[in-house]
């Protein structure tokens, strides 16, 4: 296991160094790292099944819509697939200021095309998988995984929603000059993860490299990869294979919750079709190569202290070939 860390939180000559075990805003790593990993853990539990519809667990999403729409085939693979017809995205927080308004609105969300067609990556589709897994487990989904997975495997830096004190620990992600106004440091970036208290299935964990590399290997361990020198803790083989498959449409690089390699990958030229991993608005990069047992975690705050720097475009490929040529 190799940890670096380069530059400090902002530009600023005296802010903080960044070090190997500094805090980031995940973003939407939170889709795997979390909502996805609950999903198998409950899966492999038998208290998920991938063809149960969403309304049977969220109804609010099929009232008022007529008999044989789009909507009542939605299934929760699809919203882990990125195939349930959902739009990719939605400003939610633009009118909705409580959880519940903006709930409510996701639920009414158009259901675009047959679920199971088309492949959009959709932050609606995970909001709403992370509430009714919430359903299923009974209780809130941040605390859930933080007692039954982070807890179980050791990620101890791993959290939702930290504490005013750990805030300057964390780089900030943005200078908000249109929602918040204010600085954006120890809080969820997202602004729809903000609205729905800090934490959805979509956006709000807050973690280090070393938690990360961890639950890879926790990954890797499920496969039985030579590499890692002890048995998996929560996961058993037939789960990670099948969350790992790629999913219907034939175009589509999705598999359950994770993503994989496809045609000019932002994971390089080296990674292998075993590979499996997620990409996140902040700047952050996670991919486990499944056959050669290589795991990258890049987290950064590329967004500070704005949105329109989109360089990491190009530093993610040639990042992950220089890790992978070095080794």
């Amino acid at each position: 296991m190799v940890e670096d860390a380069l530059g400090r939180f902002t530009f600023e000559e005296d802010s903080p160094a960044v070090t190997p075990q500094t805090v980031f805003d995940v973003a939407s790593v939170t889709k795997v790292a979390s909502t996805t990993a609950a999903a198998m853990l409950l899966h492999q539990q038998r208290r998920l099944e991938l063809e149960t519809p969403l309304a049977d667990l969220l109804p609010g999403f099929v009232v008022g819509r007529a008999p044989g729409t789009f909507a009542r085939h939605v299934r929760l693979r699809h919203l882990l697939a990125h195939s349930s017809g959902l739009p990719g995205y939605a400003d939610f927080f633009r009118q909705h200021t409580t959880p519940m308004g903006l709930l409510r609105a996701c639920l009414e969300l158009p259901v675009e095309v047959p679920p199971g067609s088309r492949a959009e990556y959709s932050d609606p589709g995970f909001i709403l998988l992370g509430k009714a897994l919430e359903v299923i487990l009974g209780e809130p989904l941040l605390g859930w995984v933080q007692r039954e997975i982070y807890a179980e495997l050791g990620m101890t830096a791993s959290t939702f929603c930290p504490r005013p004190s750990a805030r300057p620990l964390i780089p900030p992600t943005e200078e908000d000059t249109t929602f918040r106004h204010r600085i954006i440091q120890g809080e969820v970036q997202d602004e729809n993860a903000f609205v729905l208290n800090g934490a959805a299935g979509h956006a709000g964990l807050f973690t280090n490299v070393r938690d990360l590399l961890t639950l890879a290997r926790e990954i890797l361990a499920a496969g039985g990869h030579p590499s890692i020198g002890e048995p998996a803790k929560l996961f058993h083989p037939a789960t990670v294979e099948l969350f790992a498959e790629r999913q219907p449409p034939e175009d589509s690089t999705r598999a359950l919750g994770w993503d994989t390699p496809g045609k000019d990958s932002t994971s390089g030229r080296h990674f292998s079709s075993r590979t499996i991993g997620h990409l996140g608005f902040s700047g952050c990069s996670f991919w486990i190569d499944r056959e050669a047992g290589v795991i990258v975690a890049l987290l950064t705050n590329r967004t500070w202290p704005d949105r329109a720097n989109r360089a990491i475009r190009q530093v993610w490929p040639e990042f992950h070939d220089a890790v992978r040529t070095a080794l």
